[in-house]
């Protein structure tokens, strides 16, 4: 009679990444509307204008920025006041550069500029990286899980294991659905090896694939 073995594969493959995504937001508030919106309205060309610049001289995989929102409120003190009115401008920039080794420099020639705050920056691969690299963990974890299957046929006397089942991470249990926030591939960034430096340094990504199976042994 045959014996069902049920396993899971995983693999991970570490690469450095290719883009660094700086998120940006060009804003300020006070009292005074006009001056305040000269004020971020300028900061915000002046920024769009250096990253013209940097599109131009080929840093760039690519850039988008939003238009500049303006609102008001009335905030609230401890005691229960209404203060009087304070407006709000600001303006959200995304500049994502291909060459890295010029975002140190930029950054630190921008973030300084008033009414500017660097929000972080997402390191991040190529599409067509991404699925070469996801296509190889994919493997790595199907290779993986046979190897266990291997191991278990083996410590039970059993021939090859045949496999009858394979599906992504969480598709084989039943009768409970798979979780919303479940995925079998993801993405994710590590420190690996040494401390980074401050708010630059690129960790590295780690591309994680993994499969359940089912194998028939006898």
């Amino acid at each position: 009679m045959a014996t069902v073995i049920a396993v899971s594969g995983r693999a991970e493959v570490r690469i450095e990444p290719e883009l660094g995504a700086v998120s940006l937001t060009v804003g300020s508030s006070g009292g005074d509307r006009e001056p305040l919106l000269r004020d971020v309205s300028g900061a915000h060309e002046r920024l769009l204008e250096d990253v013209r610049e940097l599109e131009a001289s080929g840093a760039l995989d690519s850039w988008s920025a939003g238009q500049l929102r303006v609102w008001s409120h009335r905030p609230w003190n401890a005691e229960g006041r209404q203060l009087p009115l304070v407006h709000q401008a600001n303006a959200d920039v995304e500049v994502v550069f291909r060459d890295l080794s010029a975002l140190g420099g930029w950054l630190g020639r921008v973030t300084g500029a008033p009414h500017l705050s660097l929000g972080g920056i997402d390191w991040r691969l190529t599409e067509a990286t991404r699925e070469r690299v996801l296509e190889s963990a994919q493997r790595d974890a199907v290779a993986d899980a046979v190897r266990k299957a291997a191991v278990y046929a083996e410590a039970l006397g059993l021939g090859t294991p045949v496999p009858i089942e394979l599906a992504d991470s969480g598709m084989l249990a039943a009768p409970q659905p798979v979780p919303r926030a479940h995925k079998a591939l993801m993405m994710r960034a590590m420190d690996v090896g040494g401390a980074p430096e401050p708010e630059i340094a690129p960790a590295k990504l780690v591309v994680e694939a993994s499969v359940d199976a089912r194998f028939s042994a006898e």
